[in-house]
């Protein structure tokens, strides 16, 4: 389990974490003097085949490239098995990076610098001037129960460190149970980045393989989350959802003042 993390001073205010999301999955997260970057996605728009042999449309560029990112200290990776998570820029990118973190089916299929993170394990980094970052891999489920054989298996991450507010990056997440047990040990989240967009899979019986904006509102109560940053609801075509609906959600909810979007 999870060590305690100190909390931060209630009577100096929420502390900034920087969060800007680039399209589609990919993140940029600056969180106590390092520099995290969920799923890297750069390659351009266009028809995208899967070995399984579908077809992933990507319908608009990122909003900067990997030119325009600066230096990235970790990639958080979902999985690297769907190129709406993973793409050839974003394959080439890891190799600049001094760490990946993601699952161990991924970590085993990329090699190089990935670090496998089963669920609930963790990782620490040094912080400059002193202190470390824990990222600690929150279980994910990218379809209904029982879907990994057919999608594969994905992970979250949840970012910690003293004095610090706690981060929570669903990855490709469908599951609100699962939420639950993470809000059973982290909430309330100060941070968290929820992917959405509502994409769903036939062979699946059109079941969610992430969550919908009411999902994605329901998971953000959950965590008790003092601010919410969509990710994966823009830039695909096999998103059935959009911002427009994560945020109607949010307002039927009573949690549009949660939401952040840039």
């Amino acid at each position: 389990m999870a060590a305690a993390v100190p909390a931060p001073d209630p009577t100096s205010g929420p502390i900034p974490v920087p969060v800007r999301v680039l399209g589609g999955p990919t993140v940029l997260i600056e969180y106590g003097g390092l520099r995290f970057l969920t799923d890297p996605t750069f390659d351009a728009p266009g028809d995208y085949p899967a070995p399984s042999g579908r077809v992933l449309t990507k319908t608009a560029p990122p909003r900067i490239g990997p030119d325009g990112l600066g230096p990235v200290d970790a990639v958080l990776l979902s999985h690297d098995q769907h190129a709406d998570n993973l793409d050839h820029a974003g394959r080439a990118l890891l190799a600049e990076v001094p760490r990946t973190f993601t699952t161990p089916s991924a970590a085993g299929r990329l090699g190089g610098t990935a670090r496998a993170l089963a669920p609930w394990q963790s990782a620490e980094l040094p912080r400059p001037g002193g202190g470390t970052v824990t990222v600690t891999a929150a279980p994910a489920l990218h379809g209904p129960r029982g879907c990994e054989p057919i999608v594969g298996e994905v992970t979250g991450f949840v970012l910690t460190s003293a004095g610090l507010p706690t981060v929570y990056v669903s990855g490709d997440n469908a599951s609100l149970e699962l939420v639950q047990e993470i809000a059973d040990r982290y909430a309330p989240v100060d941070t968290a980045v929820l992917f959405a967009g509502a994409p769903r899979l036939p062979v699946l019986d059109d079941a969610l393989l992430v969550l919908d904006g009411a999902g994605t509102a329901t998971a953000a109560r959950l965590l008790d989350a003092r601010r919410v940053i969509p990710a994966h609801c823009d830039s695909w075509s096999h998103f059935t959802e959009g911002r427009e609906e994560v945020v109607a959600a949010f307002e039927r909810a009573g949690l549009a003042d949660r939401l952040e979007l840039d």
